[in-house]
């Protein structure tokens, strides 16, 4: 991968900014998407020739204050300011430099499996990588993606049976990826997983490209039509797991009483003779 993670990251989201959006009137046609350069230098209030130096990687220590005025001028979220920043901090590679060279097999403690397991509502672990590491029977039940290995990303994007997510779902959760790894892009298993899915899927490709970063929602509303049992709407809820890295507990629920919740019940029954024998 490359190493101007700054560069990148800048050209990326300069070329989403429309002259309309920053407020620069347009006379004619133009040759580049978005800003130009000095545009984009002048909206944040610096010298061309040294936004041109911190996009091109020859300035690797920007200050706290340009790299702020550069986000304002980019209409970059509380999110996309804070990842632009972790990539110019120096501490970063030297963060990398310290751990082991590959990263251990992400594992979920077994209480927080059997907890899960207990537990009557469809309820996951995420790893960093949107990997499904644990999953109780319910939510196996509830859609395929919910298996224990499947990563997310990459059943959105090629499994047949869930061709139906929207771009705007997949979008959100490249996005996830990208601000859960920050400016760790040599780790080996984001590599095989970019390399992947870059290779496989020209969705993947475009919006890999534009470098938006999300944080994981804290909540939020899945739905889906079920082959067995019809619609089902299922809020969910999402904590860390603390103690582990980079791992999130997903928690589904419904409203008592809704048609959501008879879906769901009948689910469960329907697997009940399964979980006997």
């Amino acid at each position: 991968m490359a190493t101007n993670l700054i560069g990148e990251f800048l050209r990326a989201r300069r070329e989403q900014i429309s002259p309309h959006d920053a407020g620069i009137a347009v006379n004619g046609h133009r040759r580049v998407p978005g800003l130009r350069r000095d545009e984009l230098a002048m909206l944040a209030g610096i010298s061309t020739e040294y936004y041109t130096r911190l996009e091109q990687g020859r300035d690797r220590r920007p200050s706290a204050q340009v790299l702020d005025a550069v986000a304002r001028a980019l209409h970059l979220d509380p999110e996309a300011t804070a990842h632009l920043h972790g990539l110019a901090d120096p501490a970063v590679p030297r963060r990398r430099l310290n751990r082991r060279p590959n990263r251990p097999t992400e594992r979920v403690r077994p209480g927080i499996v059997r907890l899960i397991e207990s537990w009557p509502q469809p309820a996951y672990i995420e790893g960093r990588y949107l990997d499904v590491l644990a999953a109780n029977r319910l939510a196996t039940l509830v859609a395929p993606v919910f298996v224990p290995g499947v990563n997310m990303l990459r059943a959105v994007l090629l499994d047949p049976r869930l061709r139906d997510v929207r771009e705007d779902d997949v979008a959100r959760m490249i996005a996830m990826l990208r601000g859960a790894v920050g400016a760790d892009v040599d780790d080996p298993r984001l590599i095989e997983l970019v390399g992947e899915l870059s290779v496989k899927s020209e969705v993947f490709r475009r919006i890999w490209a534009r470098h938006e970063v999300r944080p994981h929602p804290g909540s939020g509303l899945y739905r889906i039509e079920h082959p067995q049992v019809g619609p089902i709407e299922l809020e969910y809820e999402k904590f860390a797991v603390t103690g582990a890295e980079d791992q999130t507990m997903v928690v589904y629920h419904v409203e008592p009483g809704s048609r959501s919740a008879e879906a769901l019940s009948l689910l469960g029954m329907l697997d009940a003779p399964q979980s006997r024998s």
